[in-house]
């Protein structure tokens, strides 16, 4: 179970070719993506950075960390894209600085959406120990845990490929792959314990926390607008593991509808680079970003002023 294969790459191996204009296309569209959510998890990062009350508040800690998070990987699978398409083979070196920031950032994604779905459960279920139970202090200890667990695996990759290859490996040129680069068998098997455990682990935070807001929500009289907001939150944080799921079982899916369909192997491999890896992407935006009032107002009010000083500019010139 490869988190980073030829899906993550884009993957055009030795033996794929593509027209001129279908992979300037394809690029094309992958590059303007990228740039454009980009741009969206920038501006946020921006908003977020600019007034306290965020920083200042567990649930926006852990949103910006996502977005950051996002950011990253998506700027990875846009790099490793474009360069299985223009170089299509690659020191084995540099491939390394790509693959494992990717698996990095892939991993990390599920284990965010578990510390935000607690983060939510608690606020709803338990609001009188809220500000006792999430501080700030311990958002980040949590962060740097996730950041620790999700590092483990490329770390532990690499080290068992420095003592299985000679160290002439890595000066090599290889199609930027997963299992070219990391060929080892128990890397193989070592990832399908790790993936399926803490997959596992987060799937049941995110039901648990889920049938436990549902709970509160029936036994609140009212129906509480946050309760409502709350469950909505954590659904969504279930649909984008879902999502983000696609990324370990799609190798499978993908192997078979190509040898089904080889004379589309390329158009395959692309759909599942934007269904899997880019359109993901838009999930976090969508939850905190357009869903949250308070987030939404400071978000338009510094996309308003930004487009007021760059017209401002343009006048004066």
């Amino acid at each position: 179970m490869d988190v980073v294969n030829s899906v993550l790459t884009g993957g055009v191996g030795a033996e794929a070719k593509d027209s001129f204009a279908n992979a300037l296309a394809k690029n094309m569209v992958a590059m303007l993506v990228w740039l454009a959510l980009s741009i969206i998890n920038g501006s946020m990062v921006h908003t977020f950075l600019r007034h306290s009350l965020f920083y200042e508040n567990p649930r926006y800690i852990l949103f910006v960390c996502m977005v950051i998070n996002d950011a990253l990987q998506l700027s990875l699978v846009t790099a490793l894209y474009v360069v299985s398409y223009i170089f299509r083979k690659i020191h084995a070196s540099v491939c390394c600085c790509l693959i494992m920031p990717a698996v990095f950032t892939t991993r990390s994604t599920p284990l965010i959406l578990a510390g935000m779905a607690v983060e939510r459960y608690i606020s709803i279920c338990f609001p009188l120990h809220y500000n006792q139970v999430c501080t700030i202090p311990r958002i980040f200890f949590l962060v740097g845990a996730i950041l620790i667990l999700t590092a483990t695996p490329p770390l532990s990759d690499l080290l068992i490929t420095m003592v299985n290859e000679p160290l002439s490996f890595f000066q090599t040129t290889i199609f930027c792959d997963h299992p070219l680069l990391f060929r080892h068998r128990s890397i193989y098997y070592k990832n399908c314990v790790f993936d399926g455990v803490y997959l596992s682990f987060v799937a049941l935070t995110l039901l648990y926390t889920y049938c436990k807001i549902m709970l509160t929500a029936r036994a609140a009289s009212a129906g509480l607008a946050s309760v409502r907001r709350a469950r909505n939150t954590v659904l969504l944080h279930g649909l984008q593991l879902l999502l983000c799921l696609l990324a370990f079982v799609v190798p499978s899916l993908q192997a078979a509808l190509i040898s089904l369909f080889p004379c589309l192997s390329l158009e395959i491999r692309y759909i599942f680079v934007l269904v899997v890896y880019i359109i993901p992407r838009f999930m976090s935006p969508v939850i905190y970003g357009f869903r949250d009032e308070q987030f939404r107002r400071y978000w338009a009010r510094y996309l308003a002023c930004g487009s007021h000083m760059r017209r401002s500019s343009i006048l004066s010139c």
